[in-house]
């Protein structure tokens, strides 16, 4: 149903293995937003991951998949990918939204030479993160500066990522703040079977949900939990293998105590160990508005977040946090210690902040409006850096 009589946007999303989603952020935030454009009336193509050429356009729930063959370059095989993609979609769209940074020499090549409208999502600070080698990180702290003249604009997904595009670079293209989103999950919709496969009992874990990065503060976090009086296991989902000495020395320390159950790619399966965690530790710390945390306090969860401000803007007050091994170690004790009225107070204000803040509708509501304002010329002056 169409919310409203302006034209109809004609959309293409870039970036993403494609949907349904089956991998990662991007690929459920362009889910999430395509497929409730299209049902408000617009015309949205997803662009997808393909191992041979040729392959004919798909559909789901009215979006278009257009599949593209992703080069076996190595390294380089994400950015030739993308260029690819800019270049199917320089006709027949009004906005082409690249997500990721990796190739935003190319969407300036598309504005100026194809006379495209480019937005580019920039994520968190992907440069910093260490599974990248030191040439690539090198080549995408370039590239974060390229996306701040190449697109016609850059989107953020925390108001502290725009924040600081803003302030380094204040001659840049405008930089708009747009948050991810998250369904509220139904506290009766699971059961609490599927835990006994892992030996848990039900409000009596940590859960850690997160990539072996550093970053992540996957170590750290064991750490803590080693020097605490917290009883609950600590149950790490993610998928370690033991390729880099970092993910070595996280399995030196599996035992009952700390679980590391993999990677769960079960949706069903990860809601259950989300919803019935007695608290969740979430250490990410160069990322925006990060889902895993989001899910997290959708679930009512008790979290305890690493202190940075990507973090503190998201959960507010309805998390403890901490910086070193003997914070969370305290901070643990402290949510063990919780009455029922006042872990059930944290749920609620957990849910609250998702259902005013981070709701996929409310999401897509403020793109559709800078969508069309976009296209229109007409950037309402909320959205102006």
């Amino acid at each position: 149903m169409r919310h409203n009589s302006r034209p109809v946007l004609r959309i293409a999303i870039l970036g993403t293995r494609g949907i349904p989603a089956s991998y990662g952020g991007f690929e459920t935030f362009a889910e999430q937003l395509a497929t409730r454009l299209v049902a408000r009336g617009h015309q949205v193509t997803v662009y997808a991951e393909a191992d041979s050429a040729g392959l004919p356009d798909t559909w789901h729930q009215g979006v278009r998949i257009r599949h593209i063959q992703r080069p076996r370059w190595g390294a380089a095989s994400v950015i030739a990918y993308d260029c690819r993609c800019l270049a199917d979609a320089r006709h027949g769209h009004d906005l082409l939204y690249m997500l990721g940074y990796g190739a935003a020499w190319a969407c300036w090549w598309a504005r100026k030479v194809w006379g495209q409208k480019v937005w580019l999502n920039v994520d968190g600070l992907e440069w910093a993160r260490s599974k990248w080698s030191p040439l690539a990180r090198a080549y995408l702290r370039v590239m974060e500066w390229v996306s701040s003249w190449a697109p016609t604009r850059v989107l953020a997904d925390a108001q502290a990522i725009a924040d600081r595009y803003r302030q380094i670079y204040p001659h840049g293209v405008p930089c708009s703040f747009i948050a991810y989103g998250a369904p509220l999950v139904d506290a009766g919709a699971q059961n609490t079977d599927a835990l006994a496969q892992w030996g848990l009992q039900p409000g009596r874990y940590v859960l850690v949900v997160a990539r072996p990065e550093p970053e992540n503060h996957v170590l750290e976090i064991i750490q803590g939990h080693a020097r605490g009086t917290c009883a609950w296991p600590l149950v790490i989902v993610g998928d370690i293998k033991p390729v880099t000495a970092y993910q070595r020395t996280l399995l030196a320390h599996a035992s009952e105590r700390v679980k590391l159950i993999g990677g769960v790619y079960d949706s069903a399966l990860l809601g259950c160990l989300r919803l019935h965690a007695g608290c969740h530790v979430h250490g990410h710390s160069v990322g925006g508005t990060n889902p895993s945390l989001l899910e997290a306090l959708a679930c009512g969860n008790v979290v305890i977040a690493h202190d940075n401000p990507f973090n503190r803007e998201v959960a507010r007050s309805a998390a403890l946090y901490f910086q070193s091994p003997q914070e969370l170690a305290e901070c643990l004790a402290s949510v063990a210690a919780l009455t029922p009225v006042a872990r059930q107070s944290m749920a609620e204000q957990a849910r609250q902040i998702v259902a005013t803040h981070y709701t996929w509708e409310g999401i897509a509501d403020a793109y559709e409006a800078l969508m069309q304002a976009e296209v229109a010329g007409a950037v309402p002056p909320a959205a102006r850096p």
